[in-house]
């Protein structure tokens, strides 16, 4: 798909300095551009590459005035960068724009359907499926009996949607990502032997929640799993059952949250994170990445390590970790000195 810098400036609300017709089909970064492509200029650090660039067309700041000749056309707008993301987002509406019931693909006969839905090639729609409008779901994707996906929600290639789980609008679940697997629910007998104990519970994801890639979201044993409004999941997450997080928390990969942990509202927690269960972890909570957490803890506090001490005090302890060689060192040539003196 092709656009030109005068159909780009129209979407950005920008004016064109050079040639309005000059058309681009694809993105690139400012130092790769190449003919045909649309790049920008926000940060003064690359300002050199806007006289070098080989892109059609550039983004910039209506600041921007050019010190030597430029081959490429510019669209000057107010913030280059807000402009381009805005591009980004654009593109990705058109890029996701599908329509349509591919075949082969398998749909229950009372799965209700709203309007301009897309299912892909070898994806399977259960009983009892509500579908709102706008919903797409691309190939070999899972969707289980009595599942209920809101208007414009994303389930892309290879992601599995278990029975009963209730998606709301907006969302975004990333390929291979899986909601509502069984908790993790064994009781053991006399002989040391593990019986599984029934997951009967569900999952609700709330309106604008993102799920990364290859994340699992456990069902809930009673009750449900819920994921608030608004909230962000890197990839390779797990949230264990009966987990509740708060709204516009964002966790990055690899972190692990345990059963029935509580987790409130704007929260960051890094990478490699780990949780135990049945903690409340307070509002504005941010958790430094590979912190292990094993207490409640409160509103606005920011914890490092394992076990997690808060931020200010990691630190200062860190510094005496690192210097530690020398204060053994010290110690033992005051011992010396002491028994030389006796």
């Amino acid at each position: 798909m092709k656009f030109t810098a005068e159909q780009i400036a129209g979407i950005l609300e920008g004016v064109v300095e050079g040639n309005p017709q000059v058309e681009v089909s694809k993105l690139s970064k400012i130092e790769e551009g190449e003919e045909g492509a649309l790049t920008f200029l926000a940060n003064p650090k690359y300002t050199h590459y806007i006289y070098s660039t080989k892109a059609s067309i550039a983004i910039v700041n209506n600041t921007f005035i050019p010190e030597q000749d430029i081959s490429c056309t510019l669209i000057k707008v107010d913030d280059a960068y807000k402009a381009f993301s805005k591009l980004l987002e654009y593109y990705n509406q058109v890029k996701l724009n599908k329509s349509g019931i591919e075949q082969p693909s398998y749909i229950s006969d009372n799965v209700k359907q709203g309007d301009n839905i897309y299912i892909g090639a070898f994806t399977y729609i259960g009983n009892n499926v509500t579908l709102g409008n706008n919903v797409k779901i691309f190939p070999s994707s899972y969707i289980g009996d009595n599942v209920t996906i809101g208007d414009d929600t994303v389930v892309f290639s290879g992601a599995k949607v278990y029975s009963e789980s209730i998606i709301g609008k907006n969302c975004v679940i990333n390929s291979g990502a899986i909601i509502g697997a069984d908790g993790f629910g064994f009781a053991p007998d006399e002989n040391g032997e593990y019986s599984k104990v029934p997951q009967i519970g569900n999952v609700i994801l709330e309106d604008f929640v993102d799920i990364g890639a290859a994340t699992t979201i456990d069902r809930a044993t009673l009750g449900s799993t819920i994921i608030r409004r608004g909230v962000k999941l890197d990839n390779q997450i797990q949230i264990a059952h009966n987990v509740e997080i708060g709204k516009n928390t964002v966790i990055a990969a690899q972190t692990g949250v345990a059963g029935s942990t509580k987790i409130g509202e704007n929260c960051q927690i890094g990478g490699q994170v780990g949780i135990v269960g049945h903690i409340t972890i307070g509002n504005n909570v941010k958790i430094q990445a590979q912190s292990g957490i094993g207490r409640n803890v409160k509103d606005n506090e920011v914890l490092q390590g394992s076990p997690a001490l808060s931020y200010g005090d990691f630190n200062k302890s860190y510094v005496y970790f690192k210097n530690l060689p020398k204060i053994v060192k010290t110690v033992n040539d005051l011992e010396k000195n002491n028994n030389g003196n006796n």
